[in-house]
């Protein structure tokens, strides 16, 4: 699923959670965040600690993947090498 809104990662959390029967609770506890900040996330709040989702994402086995964009605007099917990004930035600054 694409995400681009806070709004569509919470919904790939919510029904994970559900998918797998975990409680609120039970989720916040095994992501290391309090019961409210998940259900506050759950709402669409768009806010959220990008850190704090990203340990909410682990403790679900959630994993997020990043490419490009077309001159479209539309993401892109290949994908970066940010490897070679970070060289070229590199070599810039040296």
């Amino acid at each position: 699923m694409r995400i681009l809104t806070v709004t569509d990662a919470a919904a790939v959390v919510r029904g994970r959670r559900v998918d797998l029967g975990l409680s609120q609770a039970a989720l916040a506890a095994q992501a290391g965040v309090s019961r409210k900040w998940i259900y506050e996330f759950e709402a669409g709040k768009p806010t959220v600690e990008l850190g704090l989702m990203l340990r909410v994402f682990e403790a679900l086995g959630l994993r997020l993947s990043s490419s490009a964009a077309t001159s479209t605007g539309s993401p892109g099917s290949g994908g970066i090498d940010l490897d070679a990004v970070l060289d070229r930035h590199r070599a810039v600054d040296a």
